[in-house]
């Protein structure tokens, strides 16, 4: 009996790129000698995302769906996807086709060859603007520096993991998650394979600055601590510098200049630096007690309306 692939597909607001995406993975699919489940996982679209995908599994068995009772994130349907992904293999990617589905038999071959993970890395993408460049590099340079895990820079969420990989994932409890970083910091056999991303098939990108900056915040606070360190990095610095300009203010009021600082303007100054270093710590620690909050409350992770083709248990509901 051929092993069963697994392709996870978040969808939010995709409904022309549905149907071509499905299109491109079943003839790519069909030439591989595996069994195949597309998974389509509706992140409470507001246009005609589920009824296309509706559609296209009342025609095939194989394609199947999770609707969501609103928008959860991508995070989120990315992760139910793999919860209820039956396969030996389970490839997510985008619904947009910039993840191209001919690269799929390569990420099998590496599989095939005893690689656990198999993540792709952007060489280039086409009709990127400049600020996307500047921040995705920026985001990524700041979290090699922050961060323990080792999360390459362009890395996607085009990715094969084998069937244990994704029954380890499905024991991370985190509500506050960053998909890749979370399959990164569990390691197993890796392999990288690199791909030159296309445009955007039809429509926009459903992510917009906002909820990159949430993202960049999330996977900052989830496996890093140094934000949190930094209150008494420069707790230290100040106390420090602080002391010095004593030092500076004393040996200038009874040595050499007694008028080169007015103790009014010095102390403002150090007063109105101070509040800010206090309120810079104070937003790093309330962003930690914020996700001890969400973890706390043990709110499930997302919350299924509705199960197309699909007749197993889902861990996260």
């Amino acid at each position: 009996m051929p092993k069963l692939i697994s392709i996870v597909i978040p969808v939010y607001n995709e409904e022309k790129n549905v149907p071509a995406v499905a299109g491109a993975l079943r003839d790519v699919l069909a030439g591989l000698s595996y069994d195949y489940e597309i998974i389509f996982v509706n992140d409470g679209s507001r246009d005609n995302s589920l009824p296309e995908i509706c559609r296209l599994s009342q025609n095939d068995a194989r394609i199947k769906g999770i609707d969501f009772s609103r928008n959860f994130g991508k995070e989120a349907a990315t992760s139910a996807g793999c919860h209820a992904a039956a396969g030996d293999a389970v490839i997510t990617m985008d619904a947009d086709l910039q993840h191209p589905p001919a690269l799929i038999p390569e990420l099998i071959r590496h599989w095939e060859d005893g690689a656990e993970v198999v993540y792709t890395v952007r060489k280039k993408t086409k009709g990127i603007n400049i600020m996307k460049k500047i921040t995705s590099s920026l985001y990524y340079w700041m979290f090699k520096k922050m961060s323990s895990v080792a999360t390459e820079p362009r890395s996607t969420d085009f990715r094969l993991m084998d069937k244990k990989v994704i029954e380890m994932f499905r024991r991370l409890p985190e509500r506050g998650r960053m998909f890749r970083g979370l399959i990164d910091w569990m390691g197993f056999k890796r392999q990288r394979v690199e791909f030159d991303a296309n445009e955007r098939l039809h429509g926009k990108a459903g992510y917009s600055y906002q909820k990159l900056f949430r993202l960049a915040m999330n996977s900052f606070t989830s496996f890093s601590l140094l934000p949190l360190k930094l209150a008494g990095y420069l707790g230290l610095l100040i106390t420090f510098f602080s002391g010095l300009l004593l030092l500076i203010m004393l040996a200038a009021r009874w040595g050499f200049n007694p008028h080169l600082f007015t103790p009014l303007s010095v102390l403002a100054t150090i007063n109105i630096f101070l509040v800010g270093i206090v309120l810079i710590s104070l937003g790093f620690i309330a962003l930690y007690i914020a996700r001890i909050h969400d973890e706390v409350i043990d709110r499930p992770l997302y919350i299924v309306r509705e199960k197309i083709n699909l007749d197993n248990g889902m861990k996260g509901e």
